[in-house]
């Protein structure tokens, strides 16, 4: 059974476990990112949501409203493929137009199979952003 909901701090705990168990994007330092950066960015700047199977987090997605970007979509390696990805997808491209028109973008490494899901869901390439590769997704494209 399936449990998607919005992310909350208590969550922190196991979404940092999930961010850290990627095959791809991995961290150099998994304390990168600490707890209280994740719980600003699912509190303040934006909003996160979770996929729950068994009360055990499996794949989570944060938006930032502040600077318009996908800030995270990840997904414990054994749930690939069973559609998590694209559901927590939607939940987040959802509550961001929701709030605004503005395009909206991300980055991820090049030749991933994260650059690969994100062409499927009709982002368009927009150049690199330091090493990675930018892509966009306006209001009309997700409309559409």
């Amino acid at each position: 059974q399936m449990n998607f909901r919005q992310a909350i701090p208590e969550d922190i705990p196991q979404i940092q476990i999930v961010r850290n168990s990627v095959k791809e994007n991995q961290l150099s330092k998994p304390n990168l990112i600490p707890d209280d950066l994740v719980e600003e960015f699912i509190t303040k700047r934006g909003k996160g949501f979770v996929c729950e199977i068994d009360d055990k987090i499996v794949g989570f997605s944060i938006v930032n409203f502040v600077e318009n970007n996908v800030w995270a979509l990840f997904l414990l390696p054994d749930f690939e493929g069973k559609r998590i990805g694209k559901k927590l997808h939607q939940l987040m491209l959802d509550e961001y137009f929701s709030k605004t028109k503005e395009t909206i973008w991300l980055s991820t490494e090049a030749n991933s199979r994260a650059e690969i899901f994100y062409k499927k869901q009709g982002w368009k390439n927009a150049g690199f952003h330091g090493n990675e590769v930018k892509f966009e997704m306006s209001f009309e494209d997700w409309k559409s």
